[in-house]
């Protein structure tokens, strides 16, 4: 599996698909420190407007009701995802993502790790954010699709429920974009929880959009990093298209790492 896997992130036809389970190891607030600061930042204890089962999103859509605007919240994010160049210098699995060198990098963090540690590699990227990106993109450069937004425009942020519902149609410039990224490609997606209802409406409508083809069969092979074994999950994901790969790490922020490194070993020295 994984010299198949190398062989076609060699031949640039792999697209990655980056979750929030890259920014979490650097130290990054979870979804649940996040609602916390909005709790109180509306004045609420968080223990009591997140109670269990919580829905996060309706939260978001509560707190951009209450302040009108993101705006605050945008700025108090950026400030607090803020990872400093050494250590971001020093993360073995962001430098591992500049080695594999994929022409096409989706992700739905709004942090900007992924571009910095580009730029502090002094490897070339362009950021995508909306479809006037998409039109000036060089060629022959590896694009960073910001997917669910950026720190840079608040409009792009998709974080609340409306949000969210608008993503569902699966109708924006972006996935048009990525549709016609994909179809003749492989995607890994990692960093991801199957409890992201959007990605597995994403991965349910990447089969219909083949099994309407008529050739299905003929679809590149797509791949997905699980934590942990979960035969509900790996057997839904296959009848999906997707291959699981569960990872054997004991600690969950050594999982990609030793992924990633079992894929350069694998792809071997490049010139």
């Amino acid at each position: 599996m994984y010299e198949e896997l190398a062989r076609d992130i060699r031949d640039k036809r792999v697209v990655l698909f980056a979750g929030a389970g890259l920014s979490i190891p650097l130290g990054l607030p979870s979804w649940k420190e996040l609602m916390s600061y909005m709790a109180r930042d509306l004045g609420y204890d968080p223990d009591v407007l997140i109670r269990p089962g919580a829905d996060y999103l309706q939260i978001a859509e509560f707190y951009k009701l209450e302040k009108d605007s993101i705006g605050p919240l945008r700025s108090w994010m950026d400030r607090s995802w803020q990872v400093d160049d050494d250590t971001l210098t020093a993360s073995r699995l962001h430098n591992q993502i500049v080695d594999l060198d994929f022409p096409l990098i989706y992700t739905t963090n709004y942090d900007r790790n992924i571009e910095r540690i580009f730029e502090l590699r002094s490897k070339p990227f362009t950021k995508i954010r909306s479809v006037l990106d998409v039109a000036a993109a060089p060629l022959g450069q590896t694009q960073i699709i910001k997917f669910h937004g950026d720190f840079d425009d608040d409009t792009s942020l998709v974080l609340t429920e409306s949000d969210y519902f608008e993503r569902l149609q699966f109708e924006s410039p972006l996935d048009v974009k990525f549709r016609a990224d994909v179809l003749g490609r492989s995607i890994l997606f990692v960093g991801y929880s199957l409890s992201d209802l959007n990605l597995r409406l994403l991965l349910y409508r990447l089969q219909k959009t083949w099994a309407i083809t008529g050739f299905a069969a003929k679809r590149p092979q797509s791949y997905i990093v699980l934590l942990r074994p979960d035969p509900v999950q790996e057997s839904v994901l296959t009848s999906r298209g997707i291959r699981p790969i569960v990872s054997e790490a004991l600690d969950p922020n050594d999982a990609l790492p030793e992924f990633f490194g079992k894929l350069l070993e694998a792809i071997g020295p490049t010139s």
